[in-house]
């Protein structure tokens, strides 16, 4: 499914505070005193209160049925039970949540007192994610997490009694200190603890987190002369891939795994382009243009009629958002940067693109050059196509933003056909 045609919205509400900053974090998050959540929920729900006017002064579609919410961060958990009802009261205001909607908040091990879970589960939230990455303790505290597994198990056995079982773990391969071995301990340890999703994701060597700075100019603070090479990290994730399967997990995003009937179901809106709205720190959006606003958007875009989207991001500065009210900037997609996102985002996931519903939302003078580009990625033993569908292979997976990235640069040569 595509966002055309959804009449349900997935609200993402961004809560980027932590207790403590982990050394491979690369979020828009950290370590804020507590007086500044109390302003920030307030502008929390001053955004969702404004929400509908915005869409309609931009052009775009907001459902106001809204079946998906999740709060992700930073650790939503920190924020007081009154704070937590307060956003709760405000998004039930402004939008009309389904009974059965699915409501995502994460949690750090440890970190959530019993009054918050009181809150949570007054509030409705049905599904908690908890951000482990580690059972070994060792492991998890050279990283900055400040659980052990104990505290974990501990939280698990909470969560149940309080009423919610659709529970996530996450897992990083690629830590401190990690081994293969102590890897298939936490492996273990995640299908042991009998919850029905987990994340599973290889880490990320870059500038935007104090670990990766350290590994990229070979240093050793934060234990970064003890991160495994690359291929150490590959074998995890490929041993993550069968150990999970053979427990009864059904791998169906590159890092996401599930039991049948648990997949994550806001995730997926953002791998299926169908429409979100993100409030708070450094919250994306993506809306489709409303049709009885043609004449604005071909104006905003300066090209055709077609269906356009639009994505918005608000600032990643905590005190410009407290400062200035709004869903940042923002930008109109059109058809091609539409199709290049439709191939990026659904090879994400196992079921892999679908090149007949492809056709008919982009037409084959867009689609047959990427067919070119997947022949090619297929010689290559990256993707994989039955005539049908189009899929990454177990290696293209290992590597998969080399594969997007051939997408990208075939699209960015097209966009300027079309305007």
């Amino acid at each position: 499914m595509t966002a055309s045609g959804d009449n349900a919205l997935g609200v993402y509400l961004s809560i980027p505070f932590c207790r403590s900053k982990c050394t491979y974090c690369n979020f828009t998050s950290g370590v804020y005193p507590a007086s500044k959540h109390t302003r920030y929920v307030e502008r929390l729900i001053e955004d969702l209160a404004g929400a509908a006017a915005w869409a309609e002064s931009v052009g775009v579609v907001l459902p106001r049925r809204v079946d998906t919410v999740y709060l992700g961060g930073g650790t939503p958990s920190l924020l007081a039970p009154e704070l937590l009802e307060r956003l709760f009261t405000a998004l039930r205001s402004e939008f009309d949540l389904e009974a059965e909607a699915e409501i995502t908040m994460e949690c750090a091990p440890g970190q959530v007192a019993d009054a918050t879970l009181d809150a949570t589960a007054a509030a409705g939230v049905n599904r908690v994610s908890l951000g482990v990455q580690s059972f070994v303790d060792s492991e998890a505290h050279a990283s900055g997490r400040l659980h052990s597994r104990a505290a974990v198990e501990a939280d698990l056995r909470r969560l149940r009694s309080a009423g919610i079982s659709n529970l996530n773990v996450d897992l990083i391969a690629g830590l401190a200190g990690q081994t293969e071995g102590s890897w298939e301990e936490s492996l273990l340890a995640l299908v042991d603890s009998g919850v029905p999703h987990a994340s599973v994701y290889m880490l990320e060597v870059d500038e935007d987190s104090r670990l990766g700075r350290e590994v990229l100019r070979g240093g050793s603070r934060y234990h970064a002369a003890q991160v495994p090479g690359d291929d150490a990290i590959a074998r995890m994730y490929e041993r993550a891939i069968v150990r999970l399967s053979q427990a009864g997990f059904r791998q169906y995003e590159i890092s996401n795994f599930a039991r049948p009937g648990f997949e994550s179901r806001h995730n997926l809106r953002y791998w299926q382009r169908r429409p979100y709205l993100g409030v708070g720190l450094d919250a994306s959006s993506m809306l489709r243009s409303d049709p009885t606003l043609a004449a604005r958007t071909r104006t905003a875009q300066g090209c055709g009629t077609h269906d356009l989207v639009l994505r918005a991001t608000t600032t990643d500065d905590l005190n410009n958002y407290l400062a200035v009210s709004g869903f940042g900037e923002s930008e109109w997609l059109e058809r091609g940067r539409q199709h290049e996102e439709a191939w990026f985002l659904g090879l994400r996931m196992n079921a892999g693109v679908d090149v007949d519903a492809l056709d008919r939302e982009f037409g084959r003078e867009l689609v047959a050059p990427a067919l070119q580009k997947v022949k090619r990625l297929v010689e290559d033993g990256l993707l994989a196509f039955d005539g049908e569908r189009v899929r990454l292979t177990p290696r293209g997976r290992l590597i998969s933003n080399d594969v997007f990235q051939e997408f990208l640069e075939m699209d960015a040569m097209q966009v300027s056909n079309e305007v």
